[in-house]
């Protein structure tokens, strides 16, 4: 599970509420994900949030079929996929709602979420 801390927080109670929600340099005006607390372009710690479509396409993936720890043996075979979201980042994440042999890149997909505990866990489905 994801560990959820100050420079995240505001991500993680944006998917609480079904939003997906990507970081935002007040600066020069780049996109991108949550994971810092500096914009990547311009160094700038004048940052955002917008929320984003939830609209993607497949930018690059695999089919895990050997689950890498035993609570994920019923889930293979599944998809792990990096998609290029509509707005510009780019995030890992799995491929829901359709057979593995189904994906392939540039497929267009929508966010989902998944219940995982606590937490809201951004998925992708065809779009």
């Amino acid at each position: 599970m994801p560990e959820v801390t100050p420079v995240n927080q505001l991500f993680w109670d944006g998917t609480a509420i079904g939003e997906l929600r990507v970081r935002t340099c007040k600066a020069c005006s780049t996109r991108f994900r949550f994971v810092s607390e500096w914009c990547p372009n311009c160094w700038s710690t004048d940052l955002g949030w917008q929320v984003a479509s939830g609209q993607g396409k497949v930018a690059a993936m695999t089919v895990i079929h050997t689950p890498p720890y035993e609570s994920m043996a019923a889930r293979v075979p599944y998809v792990l996929a990096l998609v290029e979201l509509a707005e510009g980042p780019t995030m890992m994440s799995n491929i829901v709602d359709c057979e593995p042999d189904a994906v392939a890149i540039g497929m267009p997909v929508q966010v989902t979420f998944e219940a995982r505990g606590e937490l809201q866990l951004p998925q992708f489905k065809p779009a």
